[in-house]
Order: structure tokens, then C-alpha cells, then sequence
């Protein structure tokens, strides 16, 4: 009984972007816009409507809260975050960069993801693709800011409280080094208490790693406060290597992270955060 509702949950909030799909799709097609068109003039206010409804959300349902705006410097970045089992919170971020400043944020997200039936049309219009990396500093060098998430699948669905899992992976690294932006990190507090998953074993690690294609069943939902914090920029410097650059981003999230969030993590307590009026950010 107990994870009767928070299954609910994520099975309204996946039809709900279905839904969203849906509508965007007809748009798509009474303006006669083409796949390669998400990028125009035309989607502003489907967007603004969009990042209006998640910023209240996330208002209502979490508490959400950003600290270090201050951080974030003019033109393009590269912001670099930690995966847990469902980026909510990064989406708020975004939500909130667009209204706050006008920065408009495209994020790479692994292909896998379009096997979400009803998805495609939602995920093309928030700015969310498959992009590869001459896509990528494309995007950068127009002067977007682009997201990434390093850890992927394979940290959204085995990592242990907040673990970082990028094993050898510096292909954002090489991105901002190409583009020559600046890398923000950021991190959001207890957004591994948000949602959970369940079924972490070898036999699912070992079929993750053989297909990529595993999806842990996922519950949650629950109202737990999030405060996302974004860190002092990485300086774009052309005499560090993609690994250093890599090592140095972790270790700007890990800081992050064992400065705001208590481990290991409790959904009663994330919860009871809500009601901290007391509380203030470093």
C-alpha cells in the first residue's frame, strides 16, 4: 500500500507529458513547423506557458529553491549535474533560469530516452535531444547555455546516496574546452529523497551494462524540500586537459554535495525541511 500512491504518481506524471506531447505536436502542425524548427520564434510562448507551470510546481509541490544565481556569468555555460533517478529538479532550474534571466538552456539527454512512447514531440520543443559534440558547441557558440548530465543511466539507477558515477567519462569536458565556456556545477539538495527505484542488484547492474536499455521500476513523488546550488564557474583555461577538467567539475559537485546534504539520505526528514524557517544557505 505504501508505494500504491507514489506509483501513482509517476505513472500522472508521465501521462501528463504525454499530454503535453500531444498538444505541442498539434502546434507544431497548425504553424507548419518542421522537425529542425524547435529553435525559432514561433515556440516562446508554448515555452514561457511551459516554464511557467513547472516553476509553480516546483514552488508547490517542493519548496524549490535556487542559491548562487550570482555564480552564473553572461553569455554560454556548460552546466554539469549530478543524475539521480529522476532530474526534476534540473527542469526547475531551467524553468527558472528562463523566467528569472532569459537564458534559454538546451540539454543532451542519452537516445534511449525517445523509446518513452509519446515523448518525442515534448523532449524536441524543451530543447532536450541527443546532440552530439559538433552539436553541441554549436549550441554553446551561439551563445545558449547547454546541460549535461555525466553519471547518465547507469548513475540514475545504481548510485548509492549520492555517489558520483562518471567512470572515464570527459566528453563534456572536451565540449566546454572546444566551445571555450566556463563549466557550472550544481547540485540539488535531496532530490534523491524526490524519487526512488527499486531492484539494484548485480544481475540488473550487469544487463545495464550489456544493453543499456534497463529501466528500474521508479516510486516517489513525495513532497520533500529541493534546494538546488549552483557553484563558482570553472574558468574555460586551454592549457588543461579534458581529464583534468573532467576531475576538477567532480570534485566542485562533491564539495557541493557534502556541504548541503546530509547523508545518508531520509524522506521524513527532506520532508520536514519544508517547515525549516529557520534555515539559511552558506
Amino acid at each position: 500500500m505504501l508505494l500504491i500512491l507514489p506509483c501513482s504518481i509517476v505513472i500522472m506524471t508521465y501521462l501528463f507529458i504525454c499530454a503535453i506531447s500531444f498538444l505541442l505536436y498539434v502546434y507544431k502542425k497548425r504553424n507548419n513547423q518542421q522537425e529542425t524548427d524547435f529553435d525559432t520564434k514561433v515556440w516562446k510562448k508554448p515555452k514561457q506557458i511551459t516554464y511557467k507551470v513547472l516553476d509553480i510546481f516546483g514552488k508547490i509541490w517542493h519548496g524549490y529553491e535556487v542559491f548562487g544565481m550570482e555564480h552564473l556569468p553572461k553569455g554560454p555555460v556548460l552546466i554539469i549535474c549530478y543524475h539521480p533517478v529522476c532530474t526534476i529538479d534540473y527542469f526547475f532550474l531551467v524553468a527558472r533560469l528562463f523566467r528569472e534571466t532569459g537564458r534559454e538552456c538546451f540539454t543532451i539527454i542519452d537516445h534511449a530516452i525517445y523509446r518513452f512512447p509519446g515523448w518525442k514531440t515534448a523532449l524536441d520543443a524543451a530543447g532536450l535531444k541527443d546532440f552530439n559534440k559538433a552539436e553541441s558547441v554549436e549550441i554553446l557558440k551561439k551563445g545558449h547555455s547547454l546541460g549535461i548530465s555525466p553519471g547518465g543511466g547507469r548513475e540514475g539507477n545504481f548510485s548509492p546516496d549520492y555517489n558520483i558515477m562518471w567512470g572515464n567519462r570527459t566528453g563534456f569536458a572536451r565540449i566546454a574546452l572546444e566551445a571555450k565556456v566556463p563549466i557550472i556545477p550544481i547540485f540539488t539538495q535531496n532530490i534523491c529523497e524526490a524519487y526512488r527505484n527499486i531492484g539494484k542488484s548485480r544481475l540488473t547492474r550487469w544487463l545495464y551494462e550489456k544493453t543499456r536499455l534497463l529501466y528500474l521500476p521508479v516510486y516517489g513523488g513525495f513532497p520533500v524540500k529541493l534546494r538546488t546550488y549552483i557553484g563558482e564557474p570553472i574558468p574555460y583555461d586551454p592549457n588543461i586537459t579534458a581529464a583534468e577538467l573532467a576531475e576538477k567539475t567532480k570534485t566542485a559537485i562533491e564539495n557541493l554535495r557534502d556541504k548541503h546534504q546530509k547523508r545518508p539520505g531520509n524522506i521524513l526528514r527532506a520532508i520536514s525541511e519544508r517547515f525549516d524557517k529557520h534555515y539559511k544557505a552558506d
